[in-house]
Formats: structure tokens, sequence, C-alpha cells
């Protein structure tokens, strides 16, 4: 399904033509999860509650890009506020494992020089995607997990919280519910392309309801969930981390555009709606190129989201035929 950018305005929904031979001086996308979620399962005030959090942190990338700030900093702070939003498995909202804890998994990475850093496992960092900047800024390595990651990340300044602040009642009865059924997986991120040229990608996620032996899904995997090149495109993924990790979906579409001199919207069509059009691999990703193109792609019926560029066009949507 070929998602066209569109422009929300308070009154009207209005289609705008971007096309791949555009530039724009910045261009911003964030996502709050996809899935195969139905549109009558959702009240007017849910859809607007999440529509508002999501336009809130639009509001402080386009801010933010439109001031000459870094991607890098831009796309951390923007994870940062999803991740502070309980309405988001990430941060704040995140879900659950079967014993009753929370596992965080977060990554950021820049387009710049390939340079990127990830956590795995972390239950007891505020902020994942802060501490993710700091193992790439910081330390030699990529990824560090669990307790490690922890106590290297308190050590060099990152705020840390008892378990007790990740509990929500929301994400607390959406266990009990997944005991009894599979979970449910979702994710935050955010990809940006600044007034320099540079791009930056930085995903996090609480992972998924009811996941158990210390599973790790495609987020902190650099390629996977997770990927910038400014020779071509950053991404940030949202789905059954399985198998966005076995097919490399990240990487894959800047691979693609590479080295088969494929556009940002035809590469993403092809691994999103081509190598995952199953059931079992549904998501999405959001992605921009070095030109400032953005491209939201999904096989899944709805994708939490939000874009913007430096020429006016922006937009919230929900549900794949949200832009109809």
């Amino acid at each position: 399904m070929k998602l066209l950018i569109t422009l929300l305005l308070p009154i009207i929904l209005i289609s705008c033509n971007c096309s791949e031979s555009q530039k724009t001086e910045w261009a911003l996308a964030l996502h709050g999860g996809a899935g195969n979620m139905n549109k009558s399962s959702f009240s007017k005030e849910n859809i607007t509650e999440y529509e508002k959090a999501l336009e809130e942190a639009l509001l402080i990338g386009e801010k933010m890009l439109s001031e000459g700030h870094d991607a890098m900093d831009v796309v951390e702070k923007v994870v940062r506020n999803l991740e502070d939003n309980p309405l988001f498995n990430a941060g704040k909202g995140a879900v659950f494992t079967n014993d009753g804890r929370n596992e965080l998994d977060a990554a950021i990475m820049d387009g710049r020089d390939l340079n990127a850093g990830a956590v795995a496992g972390v239950g007891d960092i505020r902020n994942p995607i802060s501490a993710a900047r700091l193992i790439m800024e910081k330390s030699p390595h990529v990824l560090l997990v669990g307790k490690g990651a922890s106590k290297y990340c308190a050590e060099n300044g990152i705020v840390t919280v008892d378990s007790s602040y990740f509990y929500t009642e929301k994400k607390w009865q959406s266990l009990q519910r997944a005991l009894q059924k599979a979970g449910k997986n979702g994710t935050v991120g955010c990809v940006a392309l600044d007034k320099s040229g540079s791009l930056a990608a930085a995903t996090s996620t609480g992972g998924m309801t009811n996941k158990r032996y210390g599973r790790v899904g495609d987020v902190p995997i650099i390629g996977a969930g997770t990927y910038a090149n400014n020779n071509t495109c950053a991404v940030s993924a949202t789905g059954h981390g399985e198998y966005y990790i076995r097919y490399t979906v990240a990487h894959d579409i800047s691979a693609l555009m590479e080295h088969k001199n494929l556009t940002l919207q035809q590469a993403a069509e092809k691994v999103i709606n081509g190598k995952l059009s199953n059931e079992a691999g549904n998501g999405g990703i959001i992605a921009v190129d070095k030109n400032g193109n953005i491209v939201l792609e999904m096989n899944s019926t709805g994708m939490f989201r939000a874009w913007a560029n430096a020429d006016g066009e922006k937009g919230v949507a929900i549900f794949n035929d949200d832009d109809k």
C-alpha cells in the first residue's frame, strides 16, 4: 500500500504531490507503532488523544529543524517525548513481559559516519534513546544489554528510575489479556534530515507484550529496525521484530537505493509490501532520503504517524486510509 503524504488541516484533509525529485531544506517523520488496527475499536476521544500526542512530538521536531538544530538532536528529543507519553509502547508506556517486568530497547544512528548506539533489555532507564546515544558517543561499543547497560549508563549520568515508574494500569491489563492469547508489538521512532544535509534515525520500544526468555526484537539491531546513511536515507521500523531482523529491513531499503538506484518510495514498497507482505511480517516504516522525500510505508491497517518538511507539508494520521 503506497501512502501519499498529506496535509492535515483543522477542517479538511488535502493531498499533496511530493515527487521523488523534490528537494527540501529539512524533513521529519515519526511513528508510534503499527499493526492491524480496527478503526471501530477506537473511540473519537481515543483518536483525538493519539493525534494530539503525535502533533506534540511533531512540533518539537519542526521547531528544532527550522532553527537549524542537528538531526541527531532532533530525533533524540522527539523520541524522548514519545517515550514519556504512556500512550505508546516505549519508555513510560512500555508493555510487560510474561513475568510482569519491563524490558526496553532503543537505538540511534548518525547518517554522517554510520556511528550508532543501542541498548536492549533495560528496566530502569527512563529514556532508553538517550542511553543509546551515550553508548554511541562515549563508549567503544554499539550495543549494551541488561544490567551491564544500566550500570554503564548510570555511571555516565543517564537518569535511572525504579521499575514502578513504568507501571500503567492499561499496559498491566494488556498483559493479563495477553496471557490468554498472543501479545501485540509496537514501538516509536523518528527520522530527520537537517539543514546541513545530515540524516539521523532513532527508535525505541517496550518490546512485545507477554514476551519471554529475554527476547530482543529489531529495534536495537542496527540495520533491522534502525538505520541512517547520508548517501541514501534514514529509516525507523515498527512491526514483528523477528521478520525485520531476518530481512534487515532498514538497511535493505538503503541498499536498494544505493546499489539498484531505486527511489526511496520504490525501495520501501519492495521491502515492506514485497518481502514482508505476509501476515506475520506486518508493520511499516518511516523514512526520509537525502533530498527530504518522506515515505510512510505499511502493510498493516494502521500506523500512528506524523510528518513535516520545510515546504509546509505536514500531517498526522493513524489508519491506512486516512489520506483518502
